[in-house]
């Protein structure tokens, strides 16, 4: 390097060598403190919850707040933060996050980028198998996917919530950028491509038009699909870039969602009621009696208590009768005024009616 260049250089980057120092200082300052609060939490209350959503995204929330006008980014913080606060939960008490395995998933990503890398991960083989590792005490929380941009509504994910035990205290959309990966990075010699039902169907014209002779086998996930490609040449497999770096795997193709702006949708389950953090949505499943308009009977609550709905999803109720079950979410906390009172109208009227939970939006 010129010399000239390394002495104008030399300043800022023992500026950025203090600076360093300083937030070290500063995070084991902040580390020590949240030790004592767990040591405050415990004298009081032993059975304290460790994790509390609503705390955590209103100090996310004024931080963003705090730094509008700043050079480092919303994303940024809320990335960083998010970190921060996960290292310092785990030194009050660890926490075991279940979600759709195995690793390299997008489930994994979005219970990364939402409890931070601080946490004991369990991937398990299917969402049925997040529910039992929740409601059994195996993991103390879970992420699972609710719904597609470009699918719409994860339907396993629905059903299970129908009989479950777990609330739901969070929430949190990643963006999804499917990738076409192989043990050498070709397709010379692959025979199939491979994974989950919703990733094929997200890449469908990209598939027709690319492979459309190739067979196409599903997979139980993504990332199983990356963990076979890894153990067999002949297997192409569709997943996230995460899952290529885990399993080794070269990429074929980038990006070949067939929609550019692919999103999906996860919930995080726990049996943690969540306090209202200034921002907050619910969800709900109910029922109605199968007669002549009411289903608008069931949704006017919202409509007479100025309370928004922000998504309404059906699903069959496998009796035979065509009878329906439909999953709301409306913005507001179910403590919130105007929410209770339509909750309490709505749960007045309904067959069958069950508030998943309220949670900190986004």
């Amino acid at each position: 390097m010129d010399n000239s260049l390394q002495e104008a250089l030399k300043p800022l980057r023992d500026k950025i060598d203090q600076i360093d120092r300083d937030i070290l200082e500063l995070l084991n300052q902040r580390a020590q403190t949240a030790i004592d609060v767990g040591a405050v939490k415990h004298k009081f209350q032993a059975d304290s919850a460790v994790l509390k959503p609503e705390r955590e995204a209103q100090v996310i929330r004024r931080l963003q707040e705090l730094n509008r006008y700043g050079t480092f980014t919303e994303t940024g913080v809320r990335a960083v933060w998010a970190e921060i606060i996960s290292v310092c939960r785990g030194l009050e008490k660890g926490l075991t996050v279940a979600y759709l395995g195995p690793e390299g998933s997008y489930s994994e990503q979005a219970a990364m980028e939402f409890y931070g890398h601080s946490v004991q991960p369990l991937p398990c083989p299917s969402f049925d198998e997040v529910f039992r590792a929740v409601e059994a005490g195996q993991a103390d929380v879970g992420m699972v996917p609710v719904e597609n941009s470009t699918e719409g509504a994860v339907n396993r994910t629905l059903d299970l919530f129908l009989n479950s035990t777990v609330k739901v205290h969070g929430v949190r959309s990643i963006p999804i950028r499917h990738c076409l990966m192989s043990l050498h990075g070709t397709m010379d010699g692959v025979k199939s491509i491979s994974a989950h039902p919703q990733a094929l169907a997200q890449c469908q014209k990209w598939l027709s038009q690319h492979y459309p002779t190739m067979e196409i086998v599903p997979a139980a996930s993504n990332s199983e699909a990356a963990r076979h490609a890894a153990q067999d040449e002949t297997v192409a497999a569709i997943a996230g870039e995460t899952a290529a770096v885990f399993w080794n795997l070269g990429l074929v193709a980038s990006g070949i969602q067939d929609d550019a702006n692919n999103k999906t949708r996860f919930l995080a389950i726990g049996n943690i009621e969540t306090a209202p953090s200034g921002r907050d949505q619910t969800s709900l499943i109910f029922a109605v009696p199968n007669r002549v308009g009411a289903v608008y009977e069931m949704i006017s609550p919202f409509a007479r208590n100025g309370v928004s709905m922000t998504r309404f999803e059906s699903r069959p109720a496998r009796t035979g009768q065509w009878e329906y079950y439909f999953y709301v979410d409306v913005l507001g906390h179910r403590s919130d005024e105007n929410v209770a009172r339509a909750l309490d109208e709505l749960k007045q009227q309904s067959a069958f009616f069950k508030i998943l939970g309220s949670y900190p939006m986004q």
